[in-house]
Parts: structure tokens; C-alpha cells; sequence
């Protein structure tokens, strides 16, 4: 079941089987926080007190209430019965739970719902496996063609191969982790709490910030170059490079540091405390944020360039079609697709969301190297394939082709 980490929004890497422990204990650590609130408040010790039966929690209630719980609630991973256990509070105390929960509340199969859980998540995993693998041959052979060809360099495939590199770190990071965290599934991983297991997390932490910060400077560049065209492309490049590496280690070390000091459980891959999390999902949140205006801003520029060259009566089928290819060519390289479910909770649409980011997103960086190196039309030696921003012989003249 490993494959099911790597789903949740970027960062979150906490195994489900893990999850179902961590909500366990937090509700028992919750029902003792109340019984000993109770036992310090004593002007009132009437009726049942807060009892935890080892399942649930079960709240004080005055003599004679009779108290129910739904089977969904309490077995709400196991069981889709709508049975409910019911106890009384007598003078005596509570009574015992009628039905019993093995009786009121009919379970699935366990082996044989753990089998297709395996199953379903085995073949997910083979899907982003060859994905990632994909991914890293395509974007290491793009920053070889990059870097052994000296037409090549120029700022703007400089840009490029730091975002490949990203990629490459991203699903290095998938796979390094999954090796340590869970490939020996005799292992206790959810109360493994090792430097190996906390580091391979921080490094996929990082591989995921890095990947979002420099698809953002990506999304800047594009605008610098369409909004002013005579610009000094090197001008900017260290503040590109400060942005794309410089903020993801600051974020990193800030969350490291937090966690160790405040925060020091397990394998740091869970998200219990939000205000930690966020540590995280803030900046990456704001990238996406940032990137939403500059994609709306560039469409907004390349209709202007459309309306003015139809003014001038230049525009041609052609012209409107190398348009086309370099908007729809923007979605993937803005990372739009993240959106989707940047901003909603993180339980929302769990098996979308692994379609989307196990699915589609381990193929992104091989569509990335696709468009921006193989597609390149002065790669392939075929001006008329260059999609957006090819080469580097003409600047940003290119970008329309």
C-alpha cells in the first residue's frame, strides 16, 4: 500500500494504514484529556462519567440517558453498516454495549478487502513506477542534449535544465522514499522513527518544493520575455536561480528545524499539527497562486499580439495555430492541473487525486522534456515543430514560432 502516499496534496506522505492508527490514538488521547478535565472539575460527579472502552469514547451522561453510536462512526473503515451499539447509565455505572459491536456491526471481509485494496494499489504503483522511470530517462538524456551542445546554452534552456533537474530529483525523491519508508513491510512503519526514514521525507519535501518553485519561474520568465522584450535575459537569471533553490531550502530547513524541536514523531511523513503543515503547503500554495495570474496574464498578452497582428493583417491559420500550441502548451508547464486540488481539504477526492498525481503526475516530467527538448525545433532540426520558447538563436523572438 505504498503507492497511496505519494497521492495527497504534494507533501503529504503518511502510509493509510498509519492513518488509521494515528485517528485511533488521537481519540483516545482526546477521551483521556476530558476524563481528567472531568476528574479535576469536581462540582459536578454526577451520572456517567467519559469512559474510552478501547474502541470509542464514550462522553458523560446523566443516570438514566440511554447513548447510541452508529457503526459507520465508529468502523468507519471497515464496516458501511448502519447498525448502532447502544449503552445505558444506570446508578450502577454504564451498562454493557448491546448488541455487541462484533454483532450490531457486520464487517467486510478483511482478507478479502485488504486483497483488492493490494491489488488496486499494486497496479497503481507499477503505473507511476514506469511513469517516474519514464521521466528520469527522458529528462537526463534533455539535460545531456542541453548541456554537451554548445548551441544550446543560453538562459533560457539554463532555465530549462534547472527544471528538469527538479523533475529528476522529484521522482528520485518518490522512489527513495518508498525504498526506506516502506519496502520491508515487516517493519512497524508507522512508530519507525529513524535519521534515514526522516531524511528521505525531508528530501522529498524538498524535490516537491523545488518542482513547484521552479515551474514558477518558469511562468516568470515566459511573462519577462513576452512583457519586456528587450530585457537582459541574464539579468535576472541568479534571482531565478535564488527563487528555484533558494526558497525551497529556506521552507525546508524552517520545517526541519520545527519539527525537530516541536514536532519530533515518527518518520515526520504525517500531518497532524496544520500549522506545521503549512510550513510547507503555504509556499507551494502561493506559487500556484502566483502561477494562476501569470498564466492569466500571458493569455491575455498573446491575445493582444493576435489582435495586434490581425490589425496589421499578418495573421494566418499558421500564426493562430502556433498560438494555440504555445496556450495549451502553458497548462503543463504552469502546473495547472495541481490546482485542481491545491485549496480544497486534504481528504477530498483521494482516488482522483491519485489518478491525477500518481497517474498524470508521474508522466509530467517526460512531457515536460518532450516539449521544451525534443520538440525543440532546433533539437529536432525541424523549425516547424518548435512549439514554445525553442533555442536559443532568436531570442524571444521565438516565441511564436
Amino acid at each position: 500500500a505504498a503507492a497511496i502516499h505519494s497521492c495527497k496534496f504534494a507533501a503529504e506522505a503518511i502510509h493509510p494504514d498509519c492513518a488509521i492508527i494515528s485517528q485511533h490514538l488521537r481519540a483516545r488521547e482526546v477521551c483521556s484529556q476530558m476524563r481528567r478535565s472531568e476528574a479535576q472539575n469536581r462540582s459536578d460527579h454526577s451520572g456517567c462519567e467519559t469512559e474510552w472502552d478501547e474502541i470509542r469514547c464514550w462522553l458523560r451522561t446523566e443516570v438514566g440517558q440511554v447513548v447510541n453510536v452508529s457503526c459507520s462512526e465508529v468502523f468507519q473503515h471497515f464496516s458501511s453498516n448502519q447498525g448502532y451499539v447502544y449503552r445505558n447509565c444506570t446508578l450502577d455505572g454504564w451498562s454493557e454495549m448491546y448488541p455487541p459491536y462484533e454483532e450490531a456491526c457486520v464487517f467486510s471481509d478483511v482478507s478479502e478487502s485488504e486483497s483488492e485494496v493490494t491489488n488496486y494499489l499494486s497496479m497503481f504503483r507499477q503505473v507511476y513506477t514506469v511513469g517516474y522511470a519514464t521521466s528520469l530517462i527522458s529528462l537526463i538524456t534533455a539535460i545531456v542534449v542541453f548541456t554537451a551542445f554548445r548551441k544550446f546554452r543560453c538562459t533560457r534552456n539554463y532555465i530549462h535544465i534547472n527544471l528538469f533537474s527538479s523533475f529528476v530529483l522529484r521522482a528520485s525523491a518518490v522512489f527513495i522514499k518508498d525504498t526506506v519508508l516502506f519496502a520491508d513491510e515487516t517493519l512497524d512503519h508507522c512508530s519507525m522513527s529513524t535519521a534515514a526514514c526522516k531524511s528521505a521525507v525531508a528530501f522529498f519535501q524538498f524535490s516537491i518544493l523545488a518542482n513547484y518553485f521552479w515551474l514558477l519561474v518558469e511562468g516568470m520568465y515566459l511573462q519577462t520575455l513576452l512583457a519586456l522584450t528587450f530585457v537582459s535575459q541574464r539579468k535576472y537569471f541568479w534571482w531565478y536561480i535564488l527563487i528555484g533553490w533558494g526558497l525551497p531550502s529556506t521552507v525546508l530547513i524552517l520545517w526541519v528545524l520545527t519539527r525537530f524541536f516541536y514536532d519530533n514523531r515518527g518518520c515526520w511523513d504525517d500531518t497532524d499539527k496544520v500549522e506545521i503543515w503549512w510550513i510547507i503547503k503555504g509556499p507551494i500554495t502561493a506559487s500556484l497562486l502566483v502561477n494562476i495570474m501569470i498564466f492569466i496574464n500571458v493569455i491575455r498578452i498573446l491575445v493582444q499580439k493576435l489582435k495586434s497582428s490581425a490589425m496589421t493583417r499578418n495573421s494566418d491559420t499558421g500564426h493562430f495555430m502556433r498560438l494555440a500550441k504555445s496556450t495549451l502548451f502553458l497548462i503543463p508547464l504552469f502546473g495547472m492541473h495541481y490546482t485542481v486540488f491545491a485549496f480544497l481539504p486534504e481528504n477530498t477526492g483521494v482516488a482522483a487525486r491519485l489518478y491525477i498525481e500518481l497517474g498524470l503526475g508521474s508522466f509530467q516530467g517526460f512531457v515536460v522534456a518532450l516539449l521544451y527538448c525534443f520538440m525543440n525545433g532546433e533539437v529536432s532540426g525541424n523549425k516547424s515543430t518548435a512549439f514554445i520558447l525553442d533555442g536559443c538563436s532568436g531570442g524571444g523572438k521565438n516565441f511564436l514560432g
